[in-house]
């Protein structure tokens, strides 16, 4: 069986955007003929409770493609999940993304195994990125941030490339924001900040935000707190890793 709560909804969600995007071309990649007969299977796993949770969850992505369905269930939830998984996955097919979901359930559930191709690189690195709660939470908040009164109407900048302490610059007017974002997948645990956020949080003071995005695997909550510095104890911890690096002869290039 899928080991935990979290597995099972990252798998349905994929599954979800694959029955919406691809339709019964993605159930063929099964080896089902109709979306019911997938379903049952689908269940069978341990991966929804009924068919009509299969169901649900492809309505829920059916808003965000071209499919001839409008949908309903749960929305305003999927938005951010759907464009997390088209940042990894967007430009695969219905034959690759099948393959994709079919490895996905075989890591989480080793009782299952597909004949599948071998995996790319690039398509190892971003099966990774799935399983990061971080990345999620990032394009929940790409997504909402103008309902944060503090940044309602300014302009957002991706500074995640630079890793120099936040996520994200908000600009209102002539005041620069800095955003640092945490997800968690329940609703209560632990954050951990880096020596550079906790930096950049003292350096900024007021003008730096902490945005916590918790329950990510229901309906997602944003807890935004100004200078967390002054609102959250954080117990320093020191981790002493190792970098090995190889370093090549004197050559003439």
């Amino acid at each position: 069986m899928i080991i935990n709560e979290k597995n099972i909804s990252e798998t349905m969600n994929l599954i979800g955007y694959g029955l919406a995007k691809f339709d019964l071309a993605f159930v063929k990649e099964f080896g089902f003929k109709s979306k019911t007969s997938f379903a049952e299977y689908v269940v069978n796993l341990g991966l929804a409770a009924t068919i009509k949770a299969v169901f649900n969850r492809q309505d829920s992505f059916d808003p965000y493609f071209d499919n001839g369905r409008k949908g309903w269930w749960q929305r305003n939830q999927r938005e951010h999940i759907k464009h997390f998984i088209d940042s990894l996955f967007e430009k695969e097919n219905a034959h690759s993304f099948a393959n994709i979901v079919k490895l996905y359930i075989s890591e989480n559930n080793r009782t299952v195994s597909f004949e599948t191709e071998k995996m790319t690189p690039i398509i190892k690195s971003k099966f990774k990125q799935l399983q990061e709660t971080g990345k999620e939470a990032e394009f929940y908040f790409m997504q909402n941030y103008q309902t944060i009164t503090s940044f309602e109407n300014g302009a957002l900048e991706d500074a995640r490339l630079w890793g120099d302490g936040y996520d994200f610059q908000i600009q209102k007017e002539q005041n620069f924001l800095l955003a640092e974002i945490k997800g968690i997948s329940a609703n209560s645990g632990n954050i951990r900040i880096t020596e550079n956020e906790f930096n950049k949080a003292n350096e900024f003071k007021n003008n730096y935000f902490l945005v916590v995005i918790s329950n990510l695997y229901g309906t997602p909550k944003m807890t935004v707190i100004e200078n967390p510095l002054t609102k959250i104890v954080f117990d320093k911890k020191e981790i002493v890793t190792t970098q090995i690096y190889y370093n090549s002869q004197n050559l003439k290039w």
